[in-house]
Parts: C-alpha cells; sequence; structure tokens
C-alpha cells in the first residue's frame, strides 16, 4: 500500500492551514450538493481565472493563500491551489509538470515567447476510488467560450486533461514531456526548467508583463 500522508500534509505552498484556504475550502463544499473533488475543482477553475502573466520568479508566488489573494493564476498557481483546498477536505493531491504545445497560442503571448512550447505545466493528480486521477483547472469558463476550446470537465472520478483539439477541430494541445509527480512544489526545479527553455530576453519580458495591469491575451 503507497503511503499517502505525504499527499495530505500542509506545506508553505500548499497552505491550506492559513485560515483563509481551510475556510474557502469549507464553504465551497458546504454550498454544492456536487462532490467534494468536483466542487473544488470547478471553484479553481473557474473562480481563479487563468492569465499567463501572473508574477512566477519568486517563493512568495506560489502559495495557495497569496493565489486567493490575487484572485488569478497561471497553471502552477492554479494546481497548488487545488491541491490546498482538496488536502483540506482528506484528498490527497500531489502536483504533476509536463512540457506542452499549445497550437492556439494568441500572437501576443507568441510574440513574448517566440515558441508555442510551455515549460512545466503543473496540473494534479488527485487520489480517488483507490488510484490517481489527473485534472487540469487550468483554463476558465470564459477564456474557452472567448476562445473557442473544449472546457476541460471533472465528473469526480475520471482524467480531466486538456483537450488535443479545440471546438472547430483545429490543434490546441500536445503532451510532450513528462516530468513526474510531487509531493509538493519544487519551486528550484519549476523555475530552473523555465530558465533552461526559455531565453533570458523572454524571461525579461514576461517579468515585465507581470507588473503591468493589461492582461489582455
Amino acid at each position: 500500500m503507497e503511503d499517502l500522508s505525504v499527499y495530505l500534509k500542509p506545506t508553505y505552498y500548499i497552505d491550506y492551514d492559513t485560515p483563509s484556504v481551510s475556510k474557502l475550502s469549507k464553504k465551497i463544499v458546504a454550498s454544492h450538493s456536487e462532490e467534494k473533488a468536483r466542487a473544488i475543482f470547478n471553484f479553481v477553475r473557474d473562480k481563479i481565472p487563468y492569465t499567463p502573466y501572473s508574477p512566477f520568479y519568486l517563493p512568495e508566488h506560489y502559495p495557495a493563500s497569496r493565489t486567493l489573494e490575487r484572485g488569478e493564476g497561471f497553471c502552477v498557481q492554479k494546481a497548488v491551489l487545488l491541491a490546498a483546498l482538496t488536502r483540506a477536505h482528506g484528498i490527497p493531491a500531489r502536483l504533476v509538470f509536463a512540457d506542452i504545445r499549445n497550437y492556439s497560442i494568441s500572437p501576443k503571448l507568441w510574440n513574448m515567447m517566440k515558441t508555442d512550447i510551455f515549460a512545466f505545466h503543473g496540473y494534479n493528480e488527485l487520489y480517488i476510488d483507490g488510484r490517481w486521477i489527473k485534472v487540469t483547472p487550468t483554463f476558465d469558463t470564459d477564456m474557452c467560450q472567448r476562445l473557442d476550446l473544449k472546457l476541460v470537465e471533472f465528473d469526480g472520478h475520471n482524467p480531466a486533461i486538456f483537450h488535443s483539439n479545440d471546438l472547430n477541430g483545429r490543434l490546441h494541445i500536445e503532451y510532450i514531456n513528462d516530468h513526474g509527480h510531487f509531493a509538493d512544489l519544487p519551486f528550484e526545479t519549476v523555475v530552473n526548467g523555465f530558465r533552461s527553455a526559455y531565453t533570458e530576453d523572454m524571461i525579461k519580458r514576461w517579468m515585465e508583463s507581470s507588473l503591468q495591469p493589461e492582461k489582455e491575451f
């Protein structure tokens, strides 16, 4: 039997012992008739809008409580929040990382990144029904509707990751490299992965973009 205790503990990043996170987790579950994991997934997906311009370069940019305060985040930050909210209800959760290709990258992001590869995309595995299930709460419903993307929907029991095609049948997401799973956010590994994948100029522009009020894709 796998020891799941490490996937239930609070950490600096997965800080469900912080009052704001623990109270919210209870509120989400209490106000929804659906299953706990599904209710929490839907909250993180839709109530914390996705932005690729969220600050990413310091440890304090990643705790679940900080993402709640900010009210938005990119994939890794949203995955950390999901892990915190589910662990608060006794659902083992861990972080998973993969490099993905986004065929639907916007012109603005392409001009900044000069690539459609997103290094160290962060998502989750939840331990439900005696097995680990991959879930991706990254793209919110409003964004998907605006960009004609297929919404990732989680039924509480089956995997829910990015679709390979959008609503118009065009290529969307391709998983190209798996970096494995972690009980806590491996901050140095992730940020060093960003720095290895992107040029210093791109990292500088990304950091500058995260300080701007303009959040459009």
